[in-house]
């Protein structure tokens, strides 16, 4: 008897030591350039309906200011996955640093490049921004290389214009309320939260739909996605996999409901005190994003363009740019989670 007790006891402990070391293995934390900004939305909504669960994760957001220090938690080791900007991958393949993008949740980037309630009198166009100060979420963030991209654009050196890093949510509103910057490339919901307080705001250049995404950079232009290292996806790809399949079903929840039950779903600090404002910017930001999941290779290529336009070393750096993402993961879910395939 002893000895069948024995026996349990040590395929008790062997099942939980495995149980425990795949527990282990589910955890990711994953860092958010700035988890209030509804560019990012997909990747808070997931946790909010229990997708990483679902898929075996036991995911840890962490919300910091902008895309670029998503990226250096990351790059630091206190975070494995970026939940950010595809164009941090291709600025990066340029300094021979390998990241990797696994599934893309914005098709549009959705960045609004706005001028300062208070200097609307003496700014009409991007030209007017030469000595200026400009608000970008944090210098090195994708803000900051829209706004490089947009002033090299319209033939102003981009040194001439003072970047500021005043981050994406209510601090943006403030420092352009107060007039502390002049103007700032701002997302949703902060840009329609201005614009219920000023009617008048002036926008100089807006990627919120395709019309406008077109028009500013030639070709569709992914924004927000699930990146890491190329080490990383290599060596964790059961990780990778869920974390896909999570965003993909989040993704057709998305296109599935109303804004209303979607922003029902979101935390009450993320949507604020003004729920109409909030219900009026998502509804401005959901066709923004991804039915499918994928990076669209002619949309990778032109963020290469982009960059390789503003910046001598992206374009002297020969960038493969098709070894900055993969639809691997997003091709193995289809059938699994109902995505679209388009």
């Amino acid at each position: 008897m002893k000895t069948i007790f024995a026996k349990l006891a040590g395929t008790l402990l062997a099942l939980t030591l495995t149980t425990s070391l795949a527990s282990a293995a589910s955890k990711v934390t994953v860092a958010v350039g700035g988890g209030a900004c509804l560019c990012y939305l997909p990747t808070v909504l997931a946790k909010q309906l229990g997708e990483y669960e679902k898929a075996g994760l036991d995911v840890d957001l962490v919300d910091l200011k902008g895309g670029s220090d998503a990226l250096k938690a990351v790059l630091g080791g206190s975070a494995d996955v970026v939940s950010g900007y595809f164009d941090h991958c291709v600025n990066l393949a340029a300094k021979k640093q390998e990241l990797q993008s696994f599934v893309v949740y914005d098709r549009y980037p959705g960045l609004v490049l706005v001028v300062a309630p208070s200097h609307n009198k003496e700014i009409s166009s991007i030209k007017d921004l030469a000595g200026k100060k400009v608000g970008v979420s944090a210098p090195g963030s994708s803000t900051d290389f829209f706004l490089k991209y947009l002033l090299k654009k319209n033939g102003l050196d981009p040194s001439g214009t003072a970047v500021i890093g005043v981050g994406l949510g209510a601090t943006a509103v403030a420092a352009m309320e107060q007039g502390q910057i002049d103007a700032a490339v701002m997302l949703d919901p902060s840009v329609t939260v201005l614009q219920g307080s000023h009617p008048d705001l002036k926008i100089l250049s807006d990627t919120r739909t395709q019309h406008d995404t077109l028009e500013v950079f030639g070709g569709e232009y992914p924004g927000g996605a699930l990146y890491s290292t190329a080490a990383w996806v290599a060596g964790h790809p059961s990780e990778t996999q869920a974390l896909t399949n999570a965003i993909l079903s989040t993704l057709v929840w998305i296109h599935a409901h109303t804004p209303e039950e979607i922003m029902a779903k979101m935390p009450d600090e993320m949507v604020g005190k003004d729920k109409a404002l909030y219900l009026a910017a998502l509804k401005n930001t959901i066709p923004m994003y991804s039915e499918t999941g994928k990076m669209d290779p002619k949309g990778a290529e032109a963020v290469l363009a982009v960059f390789s336009t503003g910046s001598p070393d992206v374009a002297k750096a020969n960038v493969d740019v098709s070894k900055t993402y993969t639809n691997t993961f997003v091709d193995k879910a289809k059938g699994t989670t109902g995505a679209s395939s388009k």
